[in-house]
């Protein structure tokens, strides 16, 4: 505890210490601890009742009016780390679980094992050049004559911000989604070339499956990772045709890829040409193996996919909510690159009203969602937070000796909601409990570790 006060300013020490003296401060903590050390909680109001159907006898009744400050406080589920690291923390965990359930399988989310066995890759799809930019060549020094550096603040931005296309930059990242929506299309298409069929037979024989998630280069400009993998047509619980290889599925997403030239455009308005998009030349497929010291297995694409997913366009030093003017760049300070890529978006909304780029302009005219994956290609985020919730729920009749069958219990309920957040001192308090969760949540990761390592070697 006394960590947590180090460092604070007067005000924000006498809010902790008061906090901490309260007379509720051990349930205040239990609510942030149930939150997992949540930022910014959500704050709710109101009342349940448990009834048994039968009897209508009440089993439970619980109230918001003797908690801290009359209220409950739930976690926010921001998948921002830099908004909330805590509920980022979930959500990369949940994405994690998604994207390797289709790639090793898991029983308890219905995904057989097998579907380790239907060809999948791992593919990048890049952004075209907008200008040079200060960069790490494999060989030699950057165009500007420095070798930077891996935290190299220069890293990203233009050579010469006079030539480079910032307008064509904040279109493209806006144009991203449809774009990846016509290669997928246009991939199922040469798929179903590839294998002799036309689109509709292809669908009775072959689906094809991905999760995919997007990042933001240094430069500001979106790119998004894959995974790609063949089915047969009932998803992962069928096994995909014969004729439906790795090679042939490398073959067709390079093909669709080539194709997508000129099929999503941005017209010409004002001052600004008619600008057709495609993928940049660094097009990257490769085979996801099961196991080995390669990157490219299923445990290391999972958690790539998974860190990405937390993360959003405050990586290039852009903002992490929206921006209501241009004055609140010069209040907080933005880079100069970012700052351009967000003016850009401000001076083309009068010409493209229907793109909402200023709404987007802390995106950097991105609009699209950052994780997304096709119907079947394994379970949902919805039903992992459904299997987290009904745990809890076991959890709490068990500990309140309530029926184990649920439906013999009524349950009503009323909530409101009556605000969000942390006062200064709470916030303090909050981030030092989420550091410890995170702490045990490492040593428990290490000491499985130790044990799987030792377990390999008597075996």
């Amino acid at each position: 505890m006394t960590e947590t006060f180090t460092g604070l300013d007067p005000a924000t020490l006498g809010d902790a210490l008061r906090v901490a003296g309260s007379q509720d401060f051990d349930r205040w903590q239990d609510q942030v601890r149930r939150t997992g050390g949540c930022a910014d909680p959500i704050h709710l109001t109101g009342w349940t009742l448990a009834k048994d159907k039968t009897t209508g006898e009440s089993l439970r009744h619980y109230s918001t009016e003797t908690e801290p400050g009359g209220r409950l406080r739930v976690a926010c589920g921001n998948r921002r780390a830099s908004r909330c690291p805590a509920c980022a923390h979930t959500y990369a965990g949940d994405t994690f679980h998604l994207i390797r359930a289709g790639l090793a399988g898991d029983e308890d989310k219905d995904i057989p094992a097998t579907v380790r066995d239907h060809p999948r890759v791992f593919a990048t799809f890049t952004a075209p050049s907008f200008g040079r930019v200060h960069n790490q060549p494999d060989h030699g020094p950057c165009r500007c004559g420095v070798h930077h550096q891996d935290d190299d603040p220069a890293l990203g931005t233009a050579l010469d911000p006079e030539t480079y296309d910032y307008a064509g930059a904040v279109l493209f990242n806006n144009h991203a989604g449809e774009l990846w929506q016509r290669f997928t299309t246009r991939l199922r298409r040469e798929i179903a070339a590839r294998a002799g069929l036309s689109r509709r037979e292809l669908t009775d024989v072959c689906r094809v499956s991905y999760g995919k998630v997007a990042e933001f280069q240094k430069r500001g400009a979106i790119h998004f990772h894959a995974v790609i993998r063949l089915d047969g047509p009932d998803g992962p619980d069928s096994p995909p045709p014969s004729w439906a290889t790795l090679q042939l599925l490398t073959d067709a997403i390079r093909a669709a890829v080539r194709h997508s030239y000129t099929t999503v455009t941005a017209p010409a308005a004002g001052d600004q040409p008619c600008r057709p998009f495609c993928w940049g030349r660094k097009l990257d497929v490769r085979p996801i193996k099961a196991f080995g010291d390669d990157d490219i297995t299923e445990q290391k694409v999972a958690a790539y996919v998974a860190k990405y997913a937390t993360k959003a366009a405050e990586t290039t030093g852009s903002l992490d909510r929206r921006i209501g003017n241009r004055e609140v760049l010069d209040l907080l300070d933005v880079p100069d690159h970012p700052r351009r890529l967000i003016e850009a978006c401000f001076d083309l909304d009068a010409l493209y009203p229907d793109r909402k780029l200023t709404a987007w302009a802390h995106m950097l005219g991105f609009r699209g969602h950052f994780s997304t994956k096709s119907r079947r290609y394994s379970t949902t985020l919805g039903a992992l937070r459904q299997i987290r919730a009904d745990y809890r729920a076991a959890q709490e009749r068990e500990a309140l000796g309530l029926a184990d069958e649920p439906d013999t219990v009524l349950v009503l309920s009323d909530w409101q909601y009556a605000g969000h957040g942390h006062t200064p001192g709470e916030s303090a308090l909050a981030a030092s409990i989420a550091r410890d969760l995170q702490l045990n949540r490492e040593t428990a990761r290490e000491a499985l570790q130790d044990r799987r390592a030792l377990e390999g070697a008597a075996a």
